[in-house]
């Protein structure tokens, strides 16, 4: 935070920067206004020229904070100062009056605008920065009214952003566009999201719909989301959008026109057609066409080197909520920070671009098996391989960040570093090309052939022209090596050894007059001349020196002469400098296109550098922790043998907290067999239950995203969906409790699952009363277990739900093993067959420390209960309540408990829904095709 007294009122601070107007308006404004007489009020209700081109600038500019360049500061007003002074913790203070009201301001220096403008960002704000377009002293000349021009240079929004002060190296910077448009027939909506990074050029569509837009959101983490105002708006959608942390920016309908989509997406790559990049839906035109449309405002005609928009494959990724994400902690922990989440377990990359490719593989496992084994296969190649993996990622570390230097240059806001990060990164993928072998894995011969495919003269170029020693700005020159411009050497020669230049031309000068009393002196009314004694003068002025030397003075004993050629030296040595820096600037800008003009190519290395990275860092990640290769199955397998918690497993080493204790889990049992589906685990709390849930989804995220997994040995069947219920938290700005919350989350879970999900829930019902609890825990395992039929961990502390073993046969009891000493409870950490006799809840809070009064009291209420306790209860409704499936069907009239029924099967409801009065005779055959999908569905269950 910057100190208080280094932003003081800047009244005439500025005013050498000011334009005569300006300078006048600011004194007028800065005036008390003590008094009531007429002309005091006139003077408070006049606008100054320099206030009336703020209110214009800030009109053509609604929604962003005006940064507007008064000198060597960036001044805020009226409420952008206001909204920014909290912001940044910076002082607001007032200068004069604006149509009679005092202007609050505040402002930053110049020199440190970019630190303030990462703050403003990082809140959501968008910014708008207002830069002086010529000098004031232009101004000036043209009269006392006259106002410095300016106008706004750049548009700064979470999403736009490139420089990378501003920008997190190693996680992608993500604008989004969210697209809605009317499905045909059922009057539902489809969606469609667009995202890009702009500091990197990726660029991709992706459906969607209602029940999967959320966890789409969550999986693409964006910095910012576009929609539409209308869907802003809408009714059932404005709590969505408006609770999201993601900073939204409702734009008008017309940025989301749908007959201009296509021709919108198709000028801006500069082709006849958008079918030249694939088959798109409506949805997914407008959500591209949203995308490029924002971009060309922010950066005022400016064009990023996007990539054409690729579409991804519907269910092409591991779905994975984000309440899922945020329990697992995939990315980054419950608090925000990468350290002690998976990403940061497992990344062994060395360069940013692979560091974000990682995480954007472990948002997105893939569920295509092939492509899963491809990784594998690369992974195990470069495992084995030890020379080769070495000397990759010896040269990937010495690899710049392609993409990033790639997209400031094509905005025109690159730097000379960004040239030589280029040349630097082009050289090193070439040599990578030549690494591997004849025949590579698939997926590391299709980075190589990308590297190779970069004609070599690019880089080539690059490192002939640009010095070892690069500045952080263009305009600070000296980027061009020496040799490379034979007028750009003379040109530098001239400004840096004047001194040597113009000796060089007296010595020739008395050479060839023979004069050697002959000097070249210089002062400030002459400016360079040359001057001889009075006896050699004459010399001079004969033929033929007299048609070189022009006689300009006659002193006491000497005579001053100039020459053509003197003159052009004097006025090269005083434009040297200037001409030095102008031709330096034009060598940039041609190098800067050469870039740009191959950007596809130099886009492919920087991807395939990026995967080559993620590759051995992984190979090295497996080494390192002794992980293996898991055996990918089309199936429903899953089955790991001494699995172990990625993160936990290196905090205990890094801890010195003694080895990880490693456990198995098989929940591969098909649908005929009787073994076990879900494992009901019980054990006391502190004992490692929630670990060991985590653990093994943390192992279907790591083996589906590509590497290699901490087990003995696994074998896996793949995962469409994932999801968690672990842990606790309130969600006091919506009205939600825990308990709603745990509830809403395992809502989301059972109406979602399918066969092939993987579902991993702890203490289901624990925030309600005991018997609620027990109720909904024991409905929503027989849901999972017959409804669902997925694969699932369930941890739990009613024991009572052990007994649904006895009739549900892809059911098992696992437990957590303890063990006592001296009264004390010892946790072993290992998971075995069994149900838990007890929680041991007493034992673990004396651990944390109770009262030994509370202790002891607490023993004998809990004796007392236990005594209590006569008849099971969990046995009784074992033998009265049918299993959930049966539920729906009719009581027995022998029965003595007439449960509740389900609601109706999906096929009924589907049923009901219709209305065949509104019906087309094709939505009709479709609704019927529906309704016998839906029955084939329930297995003859009605």
């Amino acid at each position: 935070m910057m100190d208080d007294t280094a932003l003081p009122a800047r009244a005439d601070a500025d005013v050498e920067d000011l334009s005569p107007a300006e300078d006048a308006g600011a004194k007028t404004a800065s005036a008390k206004t003590a008094g009531t007489d007429k002309s005091s009020a006139d003077k408070d209700n006049r606008v100054s020229p320099m206030m009336a081109q703020y209110v214009e600038i800030k009109a053509a500019n609604p929604g962003s904070l005006l940064f507007y360049r008064m000198g060597d500061f960036y001044e805020l007003f009226f409420e952008d100062a206001e909204i920014a002074a909290q912001a940044l913790g910076i002082v607001l203070t007032k200068r004069g009056k604006h149509l009679g009201e005092d202007i609050p301001m505040c402002g930053v220096p110049l020199v440190r605008a970019e630190e303030y403008l990462h703050k403003l960002i990082a809140l959501g704000h968008r910014v708008a920065v207002c830069d002086q377009l010529e000098d004031p002293a232009e101004a000036k000349k043209r009269g006392s009214k006259s106002v410095v021009r300016r106008d706004v240079t750049r548009l700064v929004t979470p999403g736009t952003i490139t420089e990378d002060s501003l920008l997190d190296a190693k996680r992608e910077n993500v604008l989004l566009a969210v697209a809605r448009t009317r499905a045909t027939g059922d009057g539902a909506y489809d969606y469609a999201l667009a995202f890009t990074d702009v500091s990197t050029g990726s660029f991709r569509v992706v459906a969607s719909d209602h029940e999967m837009l959320a966890a789409d959101l969550a999986r693409i983490d964006a910095a910012e989301i576009l929609i539409s105002d209308a869907v802003y708006d809408d009714e059932e959608m404005r709590d969505f959008w408006r609770d999201l942390e993601t900073p939204v920016t409702p734009l008008p309908k017309q940025s989301f026109d749908g007959p201009q989509a296509e021709k919108r997406l198709a000028g801006f790559f500069g082709v006849a057609t958008a079918d030249a990049f694939g088959s798109f839906s409506r949805a997914e035109l407008i959500a591209a066409a949203a995308i490029v449309a924002y971009i060309e405002r922010t950066q005022l005609g400016a064009r990023p080197a996007l990539a054409p928009p690729q579409r991804e494959a519907d269910g092409g990724s591991m779905l994975i909520d984000a309440g899922t994400r945020v329990n697992l902690e995939l990315i980054r922990t419950t608090s925000g920070e990468r350290r002690g989440s998976l990403l940061a377990a497992v990344d062994r990359t060395v360069t940013a671009a692979g560091a974000r490719l990682l995480s954007r593989r472990l948002s997105e496992p893939l569920t295509d098996i092939a492509a899963i084994r491809a990784r594998h296969d690369a992974v195990g190649f470069l495992v084995e391989e030890t020379e080769l993996r070495d000397g990759l990622r010896k040269r990937l570390a010495a690899a710049p960040d392609l993409a990033r230097a790639l997209s400031r240059l094509s905005l025109q806001r690159g730097s000379p570093r960004d040239l030589g990060a280029i040349a630097a990164g082009l050289k090193e993928g070439l040599a990578i090309s030549s690494l591997f072998g004849v025949e590579p894995p698939r997926d590391l011969a299709r980075c190589a052939r990308r590297l190779a495919a970069v004609e070599p003269w690019l880089a080539e170029e690059l490192t002939a022209a640009l010095a070892d020693d690069l500045p952080h700005n263009r305009r600070d020159g000296g980027f061009v090596r020496q040799g490379y411009d034979l007028d750009l050497d003379s040109t530098r020669s001239l400004r840096d050894e004047s001194r040597r230049v113009v000796a060089a031309l007296e010595q020739r000068y008395i050479e060839e007059t023979g004069v050697r009393s002959l000097k070249i002196k210089h002062n400030g009314v002459l400016g360079y001349f040359v001057e001889v004694t009075a006896q050699n003068a004459d010399r001079l002025r004969e033929e033929p020196f007299n048609a070189t030397f022009v006689h300009r003075q006659t002193m006491a004993g000497a005579v001053r002469f100039t020459s053509v050629e003197l003159g052009e030296l004097e006025s090269r040595i005083a434009s040297a400098g200037e001409r030095a820096l102008a031709l330096e600037q034009a060598i940039f800008d041609k190098l800067a296109a050469a870039v740009v003009a191959a950007s596809g190519p130099i886009r492919d290395a920087a991807e395939a550098l990026a995967e080559l990275d993620v590759l051995s860092g992984l190979a090295r990640l497996a080494v390192d922790e002794r992980y293996v290769r898991p055996e990918m199955t089309e199936g429903v397998d899953f089955a790991i043998s001494g699995g172990r918690h990625p993160v936990v497993e290196q905090a205990l080493a890094r801890g010195s907290g003694g080895p990880f204790v490693a456990n198995d889990c098989d929940l591969s049992a098909p649908e005929s067999m009787k073994d076990a589906r879900i494992w009901l685990v019980t054990g006391p709390n502190m004992a490692g239950k929630s670990t060991f849930l985590r653990q093994n989804a943390l192992i279907a995220v790591l083996a589906q995203a590509g590497g290699f997994v901490p087990v003995t040995s696994a074998k896996l069947g793949i995962v469409d969906r994932l999801f968690s219920r672990v842990g606790a938290a309130d969600d006091l700005a919506r009205g939600r409790s825990t308990f709603m919350v745990e509830m809403v989350e395992t809502a989301a879970i059972l109406n979602q699952a399918t066969p092939k999900s993987l579902v991993i829930l702890d203490e289901i019902g624990r925030g309600t009363s005991t018997f609620d609890g027990m109720s909904i825990a024991w409905a929503s395992l027989e849901h999972l277990h017959e409804m669902n039929r997925c694969r699932a961990l369930f941890a739990t502390h009613f024991h009572e739900l052990t007994a649904l073993t006895q009739r549900c046969n892809r059911l098992a009891n696992a437990t957590v093993k303890v063990t006592e000493w001296q009264g004390d409870v010892v946790f072993l950490h290992e998971v075995v067959p069994g149900a838990a006799d007890r929680s041991y809840g007493i034992q673990v809070a004396k651990l944390a420390g109770l009262p030994k009064a509370v202790i002891a009291r607490a023993k004998a209420v809990l004796a007392e209960l236990e005594a209590a306790e006569r008849v099971s209860p969990a046995q009784r409704l074992l033998d009265e309540l049918p299993l959930f499936a049966a539920a729906a069907r009719p009581v027995s009239s022998g029965s003595a408990v007439s449960a509740e029924p389900l609601p109706p099967e999906p096929a009924l409801m589907e049923l009901e829904a219709l209305d065949p009065d509104s019906l087309t005779p094709r939505a009709a055959l479709d609704a019927l095709y529906r309704l016998k999908a839906l029955l084939a569905e329930s297995k003859g269950e009605y």
